[in-house]
C-alpha cells in the first residue's frame, strides 16, 4: 500500500447514510514516516485511510487522537471517521488488518456519536517509554525500546518525575510549532496527571525499565525530551532538582537531545463516556 487515498473509479462518493466510529489502532511505528497524511511518504493515517476508502468505496478521512512521530508505537491510538451506516464492523476490521497488517491492524472498533472526535473529545492522552538497561542490547526489544548500557539510578528518576506533575509550560520540552501569520505563539501549558518509573524486567527480560506519562495533551518531542533529562538524571549527569528550574526556564537549549523514537508507545486514550447507544438511529446522510 501507498499510504495515498485512491481516488480512481472504486471510489463512489454519492450520497449515502454515513456513521461516525471509533476505532482503537495498533502499530510499529519503525515501518512508517510518522501518522500524519503526507503524500510523500508512507505513513499510518495514509495506509488506513487507503484501505477504509478501498472498503468503503468512497473517500474517507479520519481523524487520530495523537500525531505520533516517525518511528514511534501505538497500542491504544484512536482514529475516527465516518462509514457507510450499513458497514459491518467485525467485516470491515478483518478485511482493514488483512490490507494493513501486521504492521497496522485495528484493534477494536465500535459506532459512537455524530459529534465524537478522536482529537477533541479526547481528555487525556497515555505514552510509555521503554529503556533497557543492560550492559548488551537485547535483539528481541530493539525495535520497540532504547538500550541504555550505563547504570542508572531509578530512585534518582523516581524523584525526577516529582515536578511534572500538575499544569505547567512545557516549552523547554517541546519543539514549537511554526507560528502562523497574524498570530502569537500557542501555549505549551499543558497538565500532567500522572509521570512514574517501574522496572518491568523479569529473570528472563531483565533490566527493563518503563516511563509512563499522562496528560491532557502533549506538544511536540515532548515526552522524548522528558525522557531524555530523565535519563541524564539516572546516569548522574543531572539531579531530579535540575527538572524544575529547566521548566521554569523556557529554554529548549537546556535539553539538547531527545530520547530515540523506537522506545515511545502512545499507550492509551481516555475520553468521557459515550451516549451513543450503538442503534443504527443515529446514522445521518452526508457526503
Amino acid at each position: 500500500m501507498t499510504g495515498v487515498p485512491d481516488t480512481d473509479a472504486t471510489i463512489v462518493n454519492e450520497p449515502v447514510a454515513v456513521r461516525r466510529v471509533r476505532f482503537v489502532v495498533a502499530y510499529d511505528g519503525a515501518a512508517y514516516a510518522g501518522f500524519a497524511v503526507n503524500r510523500d511518504v508512507v505513513t499510518v493515517a495514509g495506509v488506513l485511510t487507503e484501505a477504509l476508502s478501498t472498503i468503503s468505496r468512497r473517500a474517507v478521512q479520519i481523524v487520530g487522537a495523537g500525531r505520533t512521530d516517525a518511528g514511534v508505537h501505538a497500542w491504544g491510538q484512536v482514529v475516527s471517521c465516518d462509514l457507510p451506516a450499513s458497514a459491518r464492523l467485525d467485516d470491515v476490521i478483518r478485511r482493514v488488518n488483512s490490507m494493513c497488517g501486521p504492521t497496522v491492524v485495528i484493534r477494536s472498533g465500535e459506532w459512537a456519536d455524530d459529534d465524537f472526535s478522536a482529537r477533541f473529545s479526547a481528555e487525556w492522552r497515555h505514552y510509555r517509554y521503554t529503556v533497557v538497561n543492560t550492559p548488551a542490547p537485547n535483539p528481541f526489544l530493539v525495535r520497540s525500546a532504547w538500550h541504555v548500557w550505563r547504570p542508572l539510578s531509578l530512585p534518582a528518576m523516581r524523584l525526577a518525575c516529582d515536578p511534572l506533575i500538575g499544569e505547567h509550560d512545557f516549552t523547554a520540552f517541546c519543539r514549537l510549532p511554526d507560528r502562523q501569520p497574524g498570530q502569537g505563539d500557542p501555549s505549551m501549558r499543558r497538565r500532567v496527571m500522572m509521570a512514574k518509573w517501574s522496572d518491568v524486567g523479569t529473570a528472563d527480560t531483565p533490566g527493563v525499565l518503563r516511563f509512563e506519562i499522562r496528560a491532557n495533551a502533549f506538544c511536540h518531542q515532548m515526552v522524548r525530551s522528558i525522557v531524555a533529562l530523565m535519563i541524564d538524571v539516572g546516569v548522574g549527569k543531572r539531579h531530579a532538582g535540575d527538572i524544575r528550574p529547566i521548566m521554569r526556564s523556557r529554554d529548549r537549549s537546556l535539553i539538547p537531545t531527545l530520547a530515540p523514537a523506537r522506545g515511545l508507545t502512545l499507550w492509551e486514550v481516555g475520553y468521557p463516556a459515550s451516549s451513543d447507544d450503538g442503534t443504527p438511529g443515529t446514522a445521518t446522510a452526508r457526503r
